[in-house]
Formats: C-alpha cells, sequence, structure tokens
C-alpha cells in the first residue's frame, strides 16, 4: 500500500513538473528573450489559460504527501521552512505579475509586472533544482553534532547555506555546490522546455529564434548533465548500485537521454509539438531516474548515527492508506475530465486570446 501512494505522490509531482515547468520556462523566454510587445503578448497567451490549474498539481501532491507520509511531510516541512516560504512569495509574485500587468497601460507599471513574472520564474526554477539536490545529498537528520544527536531522529533545520559552501559539512546548507549545480541544470531544463511550449502554442515572431535557442541550450544542458553525474560520485560513493541490482530501472535514464538529444533535432521538427514531448520526456526521466537511483530512501541521512528516511518508516497507518484507496478512483476521474476539458477548448495555437488585457 505505501509502493501504491509513493507511485501516485511520484507521477503528480511528475505532471507537475512537465506542465508548471513550461510556465516557469516561459517566464525565463519572457524576461530574456521577449523585447516587444508583440512577443510579451504571445508569451502570456500561451500560458495564460494553464498556468493556475497546473500549480494546483503542487497542492494535490502536498495533500497526498500530507496524507500517505505525514512523517516526511512533518520533517521536510520544518526542515525546509526558509526555501518553502521563498517559493511560496515567488509563486505570489510570479502570479501577481501576471495578473495585475494589464490593469494599467503604463510603461513602468507594465515593466515592474514583466520582470515580477520573469524573475519569479528563474527563481522558482532554480529553487526547485536545488530542493532536488537536496533530497540526492541527504540532510543531517537529528542534527547529530560531534556524533551526538541533538533532536529526534526524523528532525532537520538548513540555514540558506553553510560557510563552506560544501555539501560534505557535518552543518549542510540548502544551498552548496552540488545542489546549486542541480539548480542551473533546472533552469536550463525549464527554459528549453517553456521555449518548445510556446513553439508548440504560437505563431510567434520569437519562433525561429528559439528554435536556436532550444539547441544551443541543449548543448549546455548535455555538459551539466555529464558534470552531475561525475560528481555524484562524491555525493555516493556507489550511486547507481539500483539500476545495477535492478537492471528494468534502465528505462527511466533510456527516457531521459531519449528526451536529452532528441531535442538536438528541433531546428528540423516539422510538427511544433515534439520539441515539447521531447522535453517533456527528459524531465519525466531525469525525476523518475533521480527517484529510482535512492529508493526507497526518500530523504536520506547524511549521519551514521540516524537512519534514512524510507518509503516505509515515513507512511502512515495502513488503514489509513486503505480508506484513502476508496476516494481516488473519484479524484482520478474529475482530475482528467477538467484536463481533458481544459485541453480541448484551448486545444491549437493561442496567439488570440489575449491573456491579462484589460
Amino acid at each position: 500500500m505505501e509502493l501504491f501512494w509513493y507511485i501516485v505522490l511520484m507521477t503528480m509531482l511528475a505532471v507537475y513538473v512537465i506542465l508548471d515547468g513550461y510556465d516557469f520556462g516561459s517566464g525565463i523566454i519572457h524576461l530574456f528573450f521577449a523585447k516587444t510587445e508583440k512577443d510579451k503578448k504571445a508569451i502570456t497567451s500561451a500560458i495564460g489559460p494553464f498556468w493556475d490549474a497546473n500549480e494546483v498539481w503542487l497542492i494535490a501532491a502536498g495533500g497526498v504527501l500530507f496524507f500517505g507520509f505525514p512523517t516526511l511531510y512533518a520533517s521536510s516541512f520544518s526542515g525546509f521552512y526558509l526555501p518553502l516560504i521563498m517559493i511560496l512569495w515567488l509563486l505570489i509574485f510570479r502570479a501577481i505579475g501576471l495578473e495585475l500587468r494589464g490593469q494599467v497601460h503604463n510603461h513602468m507599471w507594465e515593466a515592474i509586472w514583466d520582470k515580477a513574472f520573469g524573475i519569479s520564474s528563474l527563481l522558482l526554477a532554480l529553487f526547485f533544482g536545488v530542493a532536488l539536490g537536496n533530497v540526492v545529498r541527504g540532510v543531517n537528520l537529528g542534527n547529530v553534532v560531534e556524533g551526538v544527536s541533538t533532536h529526534e531522529a526524523h528532525y532537520f533545520f538548513l540555514p540558506l547555506w553553510n560557510p563552506t559552501f560544501s555539501p560534505q559539512a557535518e552543518e549542510l546548507g540548502i544551498i552548496d555546490w552540488f545542489t546549486l549545480l542541480l539548480g542551473i541544470i533546472s533552469v536550463v531544463a525549464l527554459t528549453i522546455h517553456g521555449a518548445n511550449w510556446i513553439i508548440f502554442k504560437t505563431n510567434s515572431d520569437l519562433n525561429e529564434k528559439l528554435k536556436k535557442v532550444v539547441f544551443n541550450m541543449n548543448i549546455v544542458l548535455v555538459a551539466l548533465v555529464a558534470i552531475s553525474l561525475l560528481v555524484w560520485h562524491i555525493i555516493e560513493p556507489n550511486p547507481f548500485h539500483n539500476f545495477i541490482a535492478k537492471p528494468w530501472l534502465l528505462i527511466f535514464p533510456l527516457i531521459t537521454f531519449t528526451g536529452l538529444f532528441g531535442l538536438f533535432k528541433v531546428k528540423t521538427f516539422k510538427k511544433h509539438g515534439l520539441g515539447f514531448l521531447f522535453s517533456s520526456l527528459f524531465l519525466l526521466g531525469g525525476l523518475t531516474s533521480t527517484v529510482a537511483s535512492i529508493f526507497p530512501k526518500v530523504l536520506p541521512s547524511t549521519n551514521s548515527i540516524n537512519p534514512d528516511l524510507t518509503l516505509y518508516n515515513v507512511a502512515a497507518h495502513e488503514y489509513g492508506l486503505t480508506v484513502g484507496l476508496y476516494w481516488f478512483p473519484i479524484a482520478v476521474v474529475l482530475v482528467a475530465v477538467y484536463m481533458f476539458i481544459q485541453y480541448k477548448v484551448f486545444n491549437g495555437k493561442m496567439d488570440a486570446i489575449g491573456y491579462g488585457e484589460h
């Protein structure tokens, strides 16, 4: 039962990364590449009808985390309290940047909210990558100091960074050189993903330029992924042990590299949706490969005093998980119907939507 709800949770997070990921990427494109009002309107039109629904997946995943894995919920929401608050504010500023921009037709007013939207999108992409890096690296569970656990075994608290900026320090920080590397990978990957969504959903004058951006940034992404795989050995001496023990798990890295190398053909795609498909495959494969590499751990411990948090020692009682199973099909049907209607209504190019105009 724990495994079922874990798969549900990871599926929700994967859907969130793919859907809200193109929102973040579009915001980054908006910040750096949209120079004219026409380009800016094309980008906001591409994501306008979708962005708020996409964020619901994050809320839904949080609900499943609270219901199915309360110990992990309590541990992570206290330990990552500072970055979670920062993410909340960034989500707020990103939303109001989209909604308030068109309320007043003044150049200074529009410029302020354009920057709020773009910078928030950039920092959100960075912070979500850093968050994944923290899960891969692990945390100092129990706040062990000089071999003594100063708190409960599942408790930890991290400052934004530590003085050494090292992922191997006893007193860790949220940001170190390893988690920052994964944050940069996230920014590059989501920028590519957002560009592909804009190409897919608009006939913008930017599209030909964005194809070149995707190609060039994909070269950077390949290099960064290769570096991350090499330095992973510094964090985890045997990072690929799960893939060696269970070769069928290699399907996830295969999905990752299919998406990654497929993006090099973005300039030749006749169907605009293919680029978005390949960047979605990369994001899906990257997340699932990371999860598979540490399974059954959900939050590794960096000390030898307190055990890792695993799928099985953080789950709720089986009775509660079973009761939740009865309601799950209803939720799935409602979500499926909603998404079908939403994407059916807003099928095709979105240039004429005019989102945010008042």
